[in-house]
């Protein structure tokens, strides 16, 4: 990814991302592309660090939203506060406690678990008239919008809820039927949403 994306995807400023590369580079976690790409990725040593960041807060989002009952948005919120205080050894114990589940609430694969099978695709590509499964809600949604996250969760369309797409008036709206209620979409929600037709 290249730097000026970056900035603008975390919302900081140019100077402060080529200062953290510089140190993450320095580190042993990324490495620049050559020639005119000039974009940054993983090393090996930075994949096996993001897995284990995004372990830790798909398991503490899991029993946040499980076993305490936080909103999706909540529990994103307050699993990355916690990522950093828990060792080791106790979110192992707690990934135990919460029977080893393979996603988050969202649907979104633990890294070391068993990615569910099936290949979903996003909402926006299922035909009018066809039923499917929420699998997913895309780890984009989380980190471009909560309003997304706080919209499908209230309109109750998460992992293994049945959604059937009707037939399309505007353009850039998706309209979902949701255990008989009619839900309208933006065509840039209803792409975070995968799903696996029966």
């Amino acid at each position: 990814m290249r730097p000026s994306r970056l900035a603008e995807w975390l919302g900081v400023r140019a100077p402060s991302v080529t200062e953290a590369i510089q140190r993450l580079r320095r580190d042993g976690l990324v490495e620049l592309a050559g020639g005119s790409d000039r974009g940054v990725r993983l090393t090996p040593l930075g994949e096996a660090e993001a897995r284990s960041i995004v372990r830790r807060h798909r398991i503490l989002e899991r029993w946040l939203a499980g076993d305490l009952g936080l909103d999706w948005v909540s529990a994103d919120e307050e699993a990355d506060r916690l990522a950093a205080v828990f060792s080791e050894s106790v979110l192992d114990r707690l990934y135990e406690h919460l029977g080893r589940p393979a996603t988050c609430p969202h649907g979104n694969t633990i890294p070391g678990a068993l990615p569910p099978a099936g290949e979903p695709v996003p909402l926006t590509e299922l035909a009018p008239g066809r039923g499917a499964s929420v699998v997913r809600i895309s780890e984009l949604a989380e980190h471009e919008s909560r309003d997304i996250l706080r919209l499908l969760e209230q309109e109750q369309i998460m992992p293994g809820v049945i959604v059937t797409v009707m037939t399309p008036g505007d353009p850039d709206v998706v309209t979902v039927d949701v255990d008989g209620r009619k839900v309208a979409l933006s065509r840039h929600t209803a792409q975070s949403v995968f799903v696996e037709a029966g």
